[in-house]
């Protein structure tokens, strides 16, 4: 039988819960994550974004930022900071933050936080700080390990717990459904779209 060459998308994110978000969301539209780069912060993105943009005029590229409070609305951001994409490029922005689209996995994020799926929002990406919901709802989970592990010791002035990533990339790695996700975030259905067009076109 024929075989396809992986369609390899090198990526930048903000952290490591969304370099895990972003290897698996390019495995899932079958793609497969090349380098990820940045993983300090929005503003060093920022400071390269435009020496992706141009390295995307010759490979598929995702670029993930959280829209967070920057701007009123995620088209405003991307015309802020890539004014005009190239080809290959996927910029994305997650709405707010890359949480809510972990937390549109409804079923998947209550399973593993232990709690019950009425408390979990549906309409993630109407949240205004959905990082705080997600503590909020690691706070009640039944699991002692997941409240010391997710949840801010009281007095530390953190806003999230001392393996709160770590854990979020457990879930992601584990349980996280992307299919089950885009259905309830539109800003993770447009970054799926997005990546299945770049898929489609590197094969055609």
């Amino acid at each position: 039988m024929p075989t396809t060459n992986p369609v390899v998308i090198n990526a930048a994110v903000e952290g490591f819960t969304d370099e895990a978000v972003a290897v698996r969301v390019i495995s899932f539209v079958g793609g497969t994550a090349g380098t990820v780069y940045g993983k300090n912060g929005k503003s060093q993105i920022r400071s390269k974004i435009a020496g992706y943009n141009n390295a995307a005029r010759h490979w598929p590229w995702l670029v993930l930022v959280d829209l967070d409070h920057d701007t009123e609305c995620a088209p405003l951001l991307q015309s802020e900071w890539i004014p005009q994409p190239a080809s290959q490029m996927c910029f994305r922005i997650a709405v707010r933050e890359v949480e809510s689209w972990l937390l549109a996995d409804r079923a998947g994020i209550a399973q593993f936080l232990m709690i019950s799926l009425g408390k979990i929002p549906r309409n993630p990406d109407d949240l205004d700080d959905p990082k705080k919901a997600m503590v909020d709802l690691a706070r009640e989970s039944r699991s002692r390990a997941i409240r010391e592990d997710m949840v801010p010791r009281e007095g530390s002035g953190r806003p999230v717990g001392p393996a709160y990533t770590s854990r979020l990339m457990e879930f992601v790695g584990e349980v996280w459904s992307p299919q089950e996700a885009m259905n309830a975030s539109d800003s993770l259905r447009r970054c799926v779209n997005c990546l299945r067009k770049l898929v489609e076109r590197s094969r055609t």
